[in-house]
């Protein structure tokens, strides 16, 4: 499952859905709801974006190396 979710298909969907989502929330839901769900699917948004970021890194440094 970790390797499934690591992937870079899966982080760049989870980064982009999530983005979208947490921009478009607090027009469509009212109310403390729809800024809890906002920065709810900002923080898993920037999650997916850190993964991203540390993934390129960790690819680099292993074609360096070999």
């Amino acid at each position: 499952m970790k390797s499934l979710l690591s992937s870079k298909p899966v982080l760049w969907f989870l980064f982009l859905f999530n983005l979208v989502v947490a921009a478009i929330a607090p027009f469509v839901v009212d109310g403390a709801q729809g800024m809890v769900t906002s920065v709810g699917m900002g923080v898993i948004s920037l999650g997916a974006g850190v993964g991203l970021l540390r993934g390129n890194g960790r690819a680099n440094g292993a074609r360096q190396s070999a």
